[in-house]
This record gives C-alpha cells, sequence and structure tokens, in this order.
C-alpha cells in the first residue's frame, strides 16, 4: 500500500496542497495541533473560530488578483462556494483613473475576494473533508522527522514523521505547513542536520485591526474603495485601510512602527476610532449608524520578511520534504499577498510533487525552483518597501529628515513615483496594478523602458486628501477626541 502524503498544518497552504493532491487521487494525510474548527455555514462559524495558533487570522486580509486567478483556474467549485456563502468579487476597474476606464485586454484579472481569513480556511476545510481519500487529525502536532540515507547528492531522505504521542507515519513525502515557524527546521536540526539560514529582513510593524458588520441589510459601501480592493491609504508616518470582507463584514487595519510609545493606546476602541475618524477614506467606515464593531481591537507585531525557500541541510538539498506557503516565505502583509502567494505556491508544490522530476534530488530542486521564481521576487520587494517604509515612519516620529529611498535597481522609479504617474497615465495604473494585486513582479513592471518613459512624462497632478499629521494623530490616540 502507497504511503500517504503527510502534510503538517491545517490552514490555508496546507489545506489547498491537500485538495490538489487528493483530487488527483493521492492519499493525503493533515495533521493539525490545533483543534477543529466550528460546524455550521462558513460566514457564521468564521466568528466562533478562536484560533491562537494562527495570530494573524484576527487580522483583515485579501485576496488578490494571483490568488483570485488560482481559484479561478485550479479550484473553481471553492470559489463558487465562498461566493455563494457570502464573498464578493471587487472589480478594481472601478477605482481606476478616468484614463484607464476603456477597458482592454486583461482588465478582467483585475479583481479581489473579499473574504475573512478564518472564512476561507473554513470553507478549505470542509471541501477537503469531503475527500474519500483524505484523513484530518486535529490534536496532533509533529515533533520530529523520520530519515533514511539520501540519493546521492542529498543531505538526507524524508521518509515520514514522529508526532508528539511517539506514532511514527511513514510518508510518501512530508508538507511543512506550519506557517512563519516553518517547524521543519527545527525538526532537521534535531536530527543533527545543519539547517540552511534562508533570508531575513525585518519588518518593524505592529498592527492593529477591529472588524464591524454593515448596519444596511443590502451591505451598500459607506465610501468609495479608493484603492479597488480597499479604502484608505499607507502615508508618510502609519497606515489605514478598510478592508471588505464577505457576509458585510469588513476590517479597520492601522499600521504604525513597532516601539513607538506615542500609538500604544491604538489597542482602546477610542483612540482606534479618533484615528480612524480623521483618515482620509476611513473615516465614514467607523460611524456607529454605519456600521456595528464585531470584536474588540485586537493587536500584532508583524514577524520579519522571511524567505526559506527548499530546505537544505549541510549545503545539500534535503529530499522528501517541501515547505509550502509561509513555512516558505513571509511577505509584508500590507500589501496582502500572503494568502495568495500561499494558494500559488501550494498548487504548484503539488503540480512538481504528483508530475515532477521522481527520482533522486529532482523534486527538491524543483521546488527550490519553484520558490526563486514564485516567491523571491515579493520578498525581494517586501524587504526593500519595509526598510523604506520604516526609515520614512521613524524619520516623522523624530521629527527628522526622511533619507531618500534608493532603489533597488538603477534607474528604477520608486512606487511612489509609479502611483502619481498612475493617476493620469492609464498603462502605468495598469502596470502598477497588476505589481500590487501580485500577477506581475516589481521587474516585469518596473524595469521596462517604455513604462519608465511613461512615469517621467506623466503629469502632475493636485494632491488628494491628507491624512492627519503625526501631530494630529499622537493627539487623537491620547485623548480619543472625534470617537
Amino acid at each position: 500500500m502507497t504511503a500517504p502524503a503527510v502534510i503538517v498544518g491545517a490552514s490555508v497552504s496546507g489545506l489547498a496542497t491537500a485538495l490538489a493532491l487528493a483530487e488527483r487521487g493521492r492519499p493525503v494525510r493533515v495533521l493539525e495541533r490545533a483543534a477543529p474548527p466550528p460546524d455550521g455555514p462558513a460566514g457564521k462559524a468564521a466568528g466562533l473560530w478562536h484560533r491562537p495558533t494562527v495570530p494573524q487570522s484576527a487580522h483583515s486580509h485579501i485576496l488578490t488578483s494571483l490568488g483570485v486567478r488560482t481559484l479561478r483556474e485550479r479550484a473553481p467549485r471553492l470559489l463558487d462556494r465562498a461566493l455563494e456563502e457570502g464573498a464578493r468579487l471587487l472589480d478594481l476597474m472601478a477605482a481606476a483613473p478616468a484614463a484607464a476606464r476603456r477597458r482592454e485586454a486583461g482588465d478582467e484579472q483585475l479583481v479581489a475576494l473579499a473574504a475573512r481569513r478564518p472564512y476561507l480556511d473554513l470553507l478549505l476545510h470542509q471541501a477537503v473533508r469531503a475527500l474519500p481519500n483524505v484523513t484530518v487529525s486535529h490534536g496532533t502536532a509533529v515533533r520530529g522527522l523520520l530519515l533514511d540515507a539520501g540519493p546521492s547528492g542529498a543531505a538526507g531522505a524524508v521518509t515520514g514523521v514522529v508526532t508528539d504521542g511517539g506514532e511514527r507515519l511513514p510518508a510518501s513525502f512530508v508538507v511543512d505547513a506550519t506557517g512563519r515557524r516553518a517547524e521543519s527546521r527545527s525538526w532537521l536540526a534535531a536530527a543533527g542536520l545543519t539547517v540552511g539560514e534562508g533570508l531575513s529582513s525585518p519588518n518593524r510593524l505592529r498592527a492593529f485591526t477591529r472588524y464591524y458588520r454593515l448596519n444596511a441589510a443590502d451591505g451598500t459601501l459607506p465610501g468609495p474603495l479608493n484603492r479597488g480592493n480597499a479604502a484608505g491609504g499607507i502615508w508618510d508616518h502609519y497606515a489605514v485601510v478598510v478592508h471588505p470582507a464577505d457576509n458585510g463584514v469588513f476590517a479597520i487595519s492601522i499600521g504604525v512602527p513597532t516601539a513607538d510609545p506615542a500609538t500604544d493606546a491604538l489597542r482602546e476602541p477610542a483612540a482606534f476610532t479618533a484615528v480612524a475618524r480623521l483618515s482620509p477614506y476611513v473615516g465614514a467606515w467607523s460611524d456607529e449608524r454605519v456600521a456595528t464593531p464585531l470584536t474588540p481591537v485586537q493587536t500584532m507585531t508583524v514577524p520579519p520578511n522571511l524567505l526559506h525557500g527548499a530546505p537544505t541541510a549541510d549545503g545539500r538539498p534535503v529530499t522528501g520534504l517541501f515547505p509550502v506557503g509561509d513555512a516558505a516565505c513571509v511577505v509584508d502583509p500590507l500589501y496582502g499577498r500572503g494568502m495568495s502567494l500561499s494558494l500559488a505556491h501550494a498548487f504548484g508544490t503539488a503540480d512538481l510533487l504528483d508530475g515532477g522530476p521522481a527520482t533522486g534530488t529532482g523534486r527538491a530542486e524543483a521546488a527550490a525552483r519553484l520558490v526563486e521564481t514564485l516567491l523571491r521576487p515579493w520578498y525581494d520587494h517586501s524587504a526593500r518597501d519595509s526598510l523604506d517604509r520604516d526609515r520614512l515612519w521613524r524619520a516623522r516620529a523624530e521629527g527628522s529628515t526622511p533619507p531618500v529611498p534608493v532603489p533597488a535597481v538603477p534607474g528604477r522609479p520608486t512606487t511612489r513615483e509609479v502611483a502619481a504617474a498612475a493617476a493620469t497615465d492609464a498603462t502605468v495604473w495598469r502596470g502598477l496594478t497588476r505589481m500590487l494585486m501580485t500577477l506581475s513582479t516589481p521587474a516585469e513592471v518596473f524595469d521596462d523602458a517604455g513604462f519608465r518613459a511613461r512615469v517621467r512624462a506623466a503629469a502632475a497632478v493636485p494632491a488628494g486628501p491628507k491624512p492627519p499629521t503625526r501631530e494630529e494623530l499622537v493627539h487623537a490616540v491620547a485623548t480619543g477626541e472625534g470617537a
């Protein structure tokens, strides 16, 4: 009897990998340390699901165009179910400048899916549990790997896992979907293998999030989504955005630098609401006549940007072990790319596991190439943008002159320069939007000579609404005035 694929972790990337493999006929066993999710319709159960092992689940999420395209192509029934139960597709063309309103080929891809993270996780759980060749074991943690001597050129071959209960489970291969903890790295280290370090870049971002439900039964939005999939902005000393979700629910999220005592009180509802009401495009959403709060203010220090990639030990690939999603790469959450990259990586990994090279180190090498082509561009972009944002925000907090951002590639325009040009140039707007929605990499868009020329030639436009100054923000946090 063929050993099953063992997937450790039942969140977006793990469940998507299980779905992709099981639908191809492979036996799959999913091991999850947390308790099962609540039963019932996803829209209702999502609000009842307490997930201490997934703290980011309590914060706002959005599925970018890459995620929607992945579901359309690889899991259309899941997308249909999400829409039937209350998620909604957002047409980004609604936020296009006048110059870009005439639709062109490819514009049909510029959509986002508004849904809470636990809502999508629940739908994935339900889809996976319905498959006859999948077993999901909750309350089961993995404490180590079963390892054999690897093929020539490899550090070792993973043949299964050892659970916290001492059970030894053989596997045709093991998928690490343990999120940013990337637990397989500690499993390899415990086996005496020296694990490759990967890449890490600080984020220095703190997030405050509160969920609300619209009072209007028809789901009428209280204001425009100026960002297409969100309302608000990333300003020069803080960020605040509204992310619509499923079933009339939405989230307001505020991002500030870490180690900024002046913003600590944002965890209090009065301070949070005061800042939301001061912020362009966001104020109307926090009006109690428009929406009812569903949660307290949730707070989280955002982890660093990480790129673990395919596992290596002692400088050689490890066969039979495949990290997916955040276990392979973590990127800045301000752009909302995490779930979409996790889905794309999960389905791409399932492709190479089911139909890719099956001998020697071939699959490990294919997995490494997938990380480099799919995930590495977004790690690099996040690392650069996180650094530039942190320097700007801290300079504003200290009252000093911000440093001039240095482009990652000589001659490449900054995101701010591109955003300014996108207000009047349709080609620039489409390129920027495709990059923000994870359809095209920064290099594919920003390094095109014609695109750069259009950015330089774009007409200047009057500045839009201004956010509160740093002083006004600090005063609102301290006093709660306006809440």
